[in-house]
C-alpha cells in the first residue's frame, strides 16, 4: 500500500489480559468512527494494530514474529501500528528493529491513533508513549453512540488503570502509570450504553480494580462497592463481575457487597503470587499468607458458595524449596476453583530482574509442574462438586456439536448443554457432569431475556 493512501480497512489483534481486550475494542471503535471498516475475516487489512502485553515471557519477540508474517511477496506490508505495554516499554527498539512499523503508541495514548495515521500516511514514522495527566477516556468516542454497535452478552468496562503497588517483578507501574480512577458518571453512562447494545453481564476491569473510588451523583465519595451497588440498580443488567484485585484493597464494604448484591456473581479473582511470607516481602506484595487467608475467610463468611481464583509465580529470585512448599500448603488451604500460574521471568527495569539467586530454569519447571497438578486437582474437584446444582447460565455462543451451546455459570465455569436457545439468553440448567475445563448440563427451562 503506498504511504500516501489512507487505510480503508483495519484489524486489531490484542494479546494478554482483559484490559487489553477492552483497549482493543476501544481502538476498533475509534477507527470505525474515522470511517475505516473492520477487514472481513480472511481478507488482508490495510491497517494492522498489534495491541501488545508485556506480562508474558518473550512478549516483544512474539510481536516481531507477527510483524514479519505481514510481509507480502512483493516486499511491502500493510500500515502497521504497535500499541500496548510492549510499545510503551520498548517503543524505540521496535522502531529500530522493524522498519515496517510506522506507529508506536502506548496504552495511555491510543486515542491519538487518528492523528498518527494521518502522519504515517504522509510518510512519517511516529511514536507516542506519553502518559498525559488528562485521561485518554475523555478523548474517546462514546460507546455505541447512535446504536451502531452491538455488544456481546458479556462486556468489559475499564474503571481503573495503573498501579501504585510497585511489586518488584511487575512492569505495570512503568507501562500503565499511576493509579487513575475513571469518573463515576462516565462509567454509569458507558455501562448503560453497553446494556442498550445488548450486554447482560458487565465485567469491571482494572490493574487494581478494587482501588477504584469516585464521587457519585450526590457528591459522596464511594468505592468499588458503591459503584457495584449502583450498577445493580439497572434493571436490564443481570450480572456483575470484577477483576483484578489486590488483597490489601478488599475493604469490608466490598466484602459485604458479595453478600448483599445478588447481581454480583459468586466469583473472586484475588492474586496472592506466593505462599511464603519471605518471598512475598521480596515481591513487595505488602500482605502475608495469613492476612490473605483471613480476607478469603471474611468473603466466604458472607458468600459461602464463592468460587476463588488467584495468580501464582514460581521461581521468584531466592525462592527455596521450603518457600515453594509454603505455596503448596496455601493452595491446599484455599481450594481454588480456577487459577493462573507462571514461571518467573525477569522484566527489564524491575527490581527483581537484578536480584541475586535467580532460579535455574529446570527448578522452575519442576515446581510449576507440581503446582499446576495441585491447582488442576482442585479445579476438577470444584467442578465435580457442582454436579447436581441448579443454576442460571448466560448463553455466550454455539458449541462445537450440533445443537450444543456454551455459557457461563455464576461461578464462571464453562457450561455445555443442548437446547433451543439463543446467544444472550439466561437459562436455567442442572449441572450433570464436571471435568477439568468445563461442566456439562441439562437445560431445564429458559429464563425470560
Amino acid at each position: 500500500m503506498p504511504s500516501t493512501q489512507n487505510p480503508r480497512t483495519y484489524r486489531v489483534k490484542s494479546f494478554g489480559c482483559q484490559m487489553n481486550v477492552y483497549d482493543g475494542e476501544r481502538m476498533a471503535e475509534l477507527l470505525t468512527d474515522q470511517g475505516i471498516a473492520a477487514a472481513p475475516e480472511g481478507e488482508e487489512a490495510d491497517l494492522v494494530v498489534f495491541n501488545t502485553c508485556h506480562i508474558r515471557e518473550k512478549a516483544a519477540e512474539k510481536v516481531y514474529s507477527d510483524i514479519g508474517r505481514l510481509r507480502r511477496e512483493d516486499g511491502s506490508s500493510p500500515l502497521i501500528a504497535v500499541a500496548g505495554c510492549v510499545a510503551q516499554a520498548e517503543g524505540d527498539e521496535i522502531m529500530r528493529r522493524s522498519p515496517a512499523v510506522k506507529m508506536v503508541v502506548g496504552p495511555q495514548a491510543y486515542h491519538r491513533l487518528p492523528d498518527m495515521i494521518r502522519e504515517a500516511t504522509a510518510g512519517r514514522r511516529v511514536t507516542d508513549t506519553d502518559m498525559p495527566a488528562e485521561t485518554k477516556f475523555d478523548a474517546l468516542p462514546a460507546r455505541n453512540q447512535g446504536g451502531r454497535r452491538r455488544s456481546g452478552p458479556t462486556a468489559f468496562l475499564t474503571v481503573q488503570e495503573g498501579c501504585d503497588k510497585f511489586c518488584t517483578y511487575c512492569v505495570v507501574p512503568y507501562t500503565r502509570g499511576a493509579e487513575v480512577s475513571r469518573p463515576h458518571a462516565a462509567l454509569m453512562d458507558e455501562a448503560r450504553r453497553l446494556i442498550d447494545a445488548g450486554a447482560r453481564e458487565i465485567m469491571l476491569l482494572g490493574q487494581n480494580v478494587n482501588a477504584w473510588y469516585g464521587e457519585d451523583a450526590r457528591g459522596r465519595r464511594i468505592g468499588l462497592d458503591g459503584l457495584i451497588r449502583e450498577l445493580a440498580d439497572i434493571p436490564e443488567l443481570a450480572r456483575i463481575r470484577y477483576t483484578t484485585s489486590h488483597p490489601n484493597d478488599m475493604t469490608e464494604a466490598l466484602i459485604a457487597a458479595h453478600g448483599d448484591v445478588e447481581k454480583l456473581m459468586p466469583f473472586l479473582h484475588l492474586p496472592v503470587q506466593a505462599g511464603s511470607d519471605r518471598v512475598l516481602r521480596a515481591m513487595n506484595r505488602s500482605h502475608t499468607a495469613e492476612s490473605y487467608l483471613k480476607v478469603l475467610d471474611r468473603v466466604r463468611a458472607v458468600r459461602p458458595d464463592i468460587a476463588l481464583s488467584g495468580d501464582f509465580i514460581v521461581g521468584f529470585p531466592g525462592e527455596t524449596d521450603a518457600d515453594f512448599e509454603d505455596t503448596l500448603r496455601l493452595v491446599d488451604a484455599v481450594g481454588y476453583a480456577q487459577c493462573f500460574s507462571f514461571k518467573y521471568s525477569p522484566r527489564a527495569g524491575t527490581p527483581a530482574a537484578t536480584m541475586e539467586d535467580q532460579i535455574p530454569a529446570e527448578v522452575m519447571t519442576e515446581r510449576i509442574v507440581r503446582l499446576q497438578a495441585a491447582l488442576g486437582r482442585d479445579q476438577t474437584a470444584f467442578n465435580v462438586a457442582s454436579v447436581g446444582k441448579t443454576c442460571q447460565v448466560l448463553v455466550e455462543r454455539k458449541g462445537k456439536l450440533p445443537g450444543q451451546w456454551l455459557g457461563k455459570s455464576p461461578w464462571l465455569q464453562s457450561v455445555y448443554f443442548d437446547g433451543d436457545v439463543a446467544v444472550g439468553d439466561m437459562v436455567t440448567v442442572e449441572l450433570t457432569e464436571g471435568g477439568y475445563n468445563a461442566v456439562s448440563a441439562r437445560l431445564l427451562s429458559p429464563v425470560a431475556a
